[in-house]
């Protein structure tokens, strides 16, 4: 089945910068205080000999997308950075990987991920790192081309990436993608055209942060950049009302206390400024042996501070990322209390339903995992009914843009986050000044409207419109 829509790749240009943290970062017992963004730009055609140009970003989260025991973080940095480069060389009229062929975004973005993965393998024998590069590992380094193909498409059509994701354009329903229950639907049926007004922001108070003048003190790190420094200070200036507060997931008492402190300092400042109590998620970050664990932290922050607990919206994958075998944990009594998500784990259809099966609740939708498979996952767990909200991988700039549309354009997503702002602000340089209500928080929402243009819905810093 084929369209005279479908796109053939014709060229990719990448090209990736470092940059540094304004203040660490602490999750899952890693610091991190650097980022990598790679960045691609693709040239494809269709079938009528009509070009278009899409452009695509994301952060190299290693520590994140392949948090190895054994393998160096500069290791796993710098494979992932190898695997990008490599696909930007073997996508492109690769016989092997059937990548010259036409076919619509979702196609091209299943053939990318199967590219991505006989690259991985070449590599993990030539650098003998003694694993494998992980699958989610592979599709963050995937991600910003497969961003720039869906881009590219729309682009070409004149038209949003979101809207051009119905039958007339796409070649095979959701069957051919997920399974038979999808039989007959496409993709226009869960994502929407355009996107929604603003959206709430999750603002991230990591492990670190310090919540206090003395806490800052002790910290010695206090950057003079005009930005706040405490918590306090971040919600007057952006009007936060949704927190999301790492936690160690391996220390109850100090789990409970951290989540008590913001909630005193929080709902105070939301008293001085007279507004409504905010809302709270919970990111354990797999660190959490066993659901007991989950279901004692709630029970301790409900007994010493009910209006605390009631303030969680939801909590994030609190186990392992494993959901098979024996070694598998069952959320269903956590799921009871509060929302539970899958992170980490989410990568298929597959994954989802074994999460299902253990009780998760909702899903974290990541731009990092790709466009294709973000829609995906998106449209079957709005089928299910599933709780949703979209999550970065400290997104800066374009990155943080694609993310914030993706979110704006799936109807029922919670909120989006968004901490590139706070530690990474270098990052967004230009687009804050191109993109202000996305970028100047205002009463803690991020203006979508302002990403509902072509392609992924924003133009490129630096390229000339519409292009």
């Amino acid at each position: 089945m084929t369209k005279s829509t479908d796109i053939r790749v014709l060229e990719i240009q990448l090209a990736t910068q470092q940059i540094d943290y304004r203040t660490p970062m602490k999750f899952g017992g890693r610091v991190v205080a650097d980022v990598i963004v790679a960045d691609a730009t693709v040239r494809v055609v269709d079938r009528q000999g009509r070009g278009a140009t899409g452009r695509g970003s994301m952060t190299m989260g290693n520590a994140w997308a392949w948090p190895s025991t054994t393998v160096a973080s500069d290791r796993t940095l710098a494979g992932m950075t190898s695997l990008f480069e490599r696909l930007g060389e073997s996508f492109v009229g690769d016989p092997a990987g059937d990548c010259d062929e036409f076919g619509d975004p979702l196609e091209l973005g299943h053939r990318l991920n199967r590219v991505a993965a006989t690259q991985s393998r070449l590599l993990e024998r030539e650098e003998a790192w003694g694993e494998p590069m992980p699958v989610l590992a592979q599709r963050v380094v995937a991600s910003p081309i497969d961003a720039a193909i869906h881009d590219a498409f729309g682009r070409l059509l004149g038209a949003s990436s979101f809207g051009c994701l119905g039958r007339e354009l796409i070649n095979h329903d959701l069957s051919h993608h997920l399974d038979t229950s999808f039989q007959g639907e496409y993709l226009d049926q869960y994502i929407s055209a355009k996107a929604v007004d603003v959206l709430p922001l999750y603002h991230l108070v990591g492990a670190l942060d310090p919540l206090t003048p003395e806490d800052l003190e002790a910290s010695g790190v206090a950057p003079q950049d005009g930005l706040p420094l405490l918590l306090d200070d971040w919600i007057r200036a952006d009007g936060l009302d949704h927190l999301k507060i790492k936690l160690a997931g391996d220390d109850l008492e100090w789990d409970v206390a951290r989540v008590l402190s913001i909630d005193h300092l929080a709902e105070a400042v939301w008293l001085e400024q007279g507004k409504s109590p905010g809302v709270y998620s919970l990111d354990f970050n797999e660190r959490c042996a066993d659901v007991a664990y989950v279901l004692e932290f709630l029970d301790q922050v409900r007994s010493a501070r009910p209006q605390a607990f009631d303030r969680v919206q939801y909590i994030e994958q609190p186990t392992h990322r494993d959901l098979k075998g024996r070694g598998a944990i069952d959320m269903r009594r956590a799921a009871e209390v509060k929302p539970v998500v899958i992170d980490e784990s989410l990568l298929d259809l597959e994954s989802l339903y074994d999460a299902r099966s253990l009780g998760y609740s909702g899903i974290a939708l990541k731009a990092c995992k790709g466009q294709t498979d973000s829609l995906l996952m998106a449209a079957a767990a709005r089928k299910f009914g599933m709780f949703l909200c979209v999550q970065d991988l400290t997104c800066v700039g374009a990155s943080f843009l694609h993310s914030a549309s993706l979110a704006a354009h799936v109807p029922g997503v919670a909120a989006i986050e968004g901490n590139g702002r706070q530690y990474c602000p270098r990052g967004n340089q230009g687009w804050d000044a191109m993109y202000p209500g996305m970028f100047q928080i205002d009463h803690g929402r991020v203006h979508t409207n302002s990403v509902d243009g072509w392609g992924l819905g924003f133009e490129w810093l630096g390229a000339t419109p519409g292009a």
